[in-house]
């Protein structure tokens, strides 16, 4: 596929090739995409795919970034030519850090983002649910993030939008448990460090490899993953990433771990309580989440801003590119992504 002038190659066995100024997409013999050169910014392989010498000298040769990924979107290479400016867009991140009304901007659209998909996730959960008791609960909660955005809008500090946002959290998971209506399992708080129950050790696990992607996709444009906006510079600590990955917790994240609890993917028996006192998956359970998680990211979604249909394994890749371009001064604002 093409998004942003990025050409995204998934499928496994894949052949990259240049013939003339264009790039050469085969699988199996057969030719799946024609692409002209001179209109690309980059191209991002998944998985089992191969490119020419010829393919990769003439995309570095162009300003073409070629990034390599793992099946599960593990970053591997990037491959640019000389003057490819990633220094550049590092400084532009930089700079943009360090300006506190830039930050601002950039924090109060990405905790924007995260209100409406985690209100949307809230009022599905509302109209799906048989309890009349936690569908009032889901829609008083929605209700709740509803009335935050004005604030988030006339917020004049990124504190207190990282205030809002925490609100808006609270607020959210205190609603969480009316979501789950499979035997078994019960939600009351969120919990990190250890996970104290099941649902905690779902979500925990899949922030993980949620963040994983969303480092990954920071890498491959060629951004620091560890310099971020909405959250705060801390050793060791990928703040962008966690900052990209925001948006993308309930509609994806949030969104799979309720399937799998409520279609009875996972039960309390793929649990292992810790001494202490924290809650781990089974090996099993691990392998199931895993399985569905690599499906899930294969499962289409419309991207409101570009509006086009594509895999939610892109999301990731495709908003790290428009916040490069925000950062390169190549669009005014970040647009988050939003589930409709």
């Amino acid at each position: 596929m093409n998004a942003l002038n990025t050409l995204f190659v998934l499928s496994p066995g894949a052949y990259v090739t240049k013939d003339h100024l264009n790039l050469v997409v085969t699988v199996e013999g057969e030719v799946r995409m024609r692409v002209p050169i001179h209109g690309l910014a980059s191209v991002v392989c998944f998985g089992h795919v191969m490119m020419s010498p010829g393919a990769m000298g003439s995309a570095a040769a162009n300003g073409v970034l070629v990034a390599f990924f793992s099946r599960t979107g593990r970053f591997v290479a990037r491959v640019e030519g000389v003057g490819r400016g990633s220094l550049r867009l590092r400084r532009a991140q930089l700079r943009t850090s360090e300006d506190s009304a830039a930050t601002r901007e950039i924090s109060r659209a990405i905790v924007l983002g995260k209100v409406a998909n985690s209100r949307q996730l809230l009022l599905r959960r509302a109209r799906e649910t048989e309890s009349p008791e936690a569908s009032a609960e889901l829609a008083s909660a929605a209700g709740h993030l509803s009335r935050l955005v004005p604030s988030i809008t006339r917020a004049e500090t990124a504190d207190e939008i990282r205030g809002y946002e925490g609100d808006a959290a609270a607020r959210y998971f205190g609603a969480f448990g009316s979501c789950i209506s499979a035997p078994g399992f019960q939600f009351e708080k969120r919990s990190r460090r250890p996970p104290r129950d099941p649902v905690n050790a779902l979500l925990s696990f899949a922030y993980a490899i949620l963040l994983n992607d969303c480092v990954a996709a920071l890498q491959g444009v060629g951004l620091d993953s560890d310099a971020g906006f909405l959250h705060r510079d801390r050793p060791g600590r990928p703040s962008l990433g966690l900052d990209l990955m925001e948006e993308l917790r309930s509609p994806f994240a949030d969104r799979m771990v309720l399937a799998l609890i409520n279609r009875g993917q996972v039960t309390p028996s793929d649990f292992t309580a810790e001494p202490t006192g924290g809650v781990t998956l089974t090996a099993t359970a691990r392998r199931e989440f895993l399985a569905t998680y690599q499906t899930r990211k294969q499962e289409e979604v419309n991207h409101p801003f570009l509006k086009e249909t594509v895999p939610w394994a892109v999301v990731p890749h495709l908003q790290a590119r428009l916040l490069a371009r925000h950062l390169r001064g190549d669009l005014d604002a970040y647009p988050p992504f939003t589930l409709r």
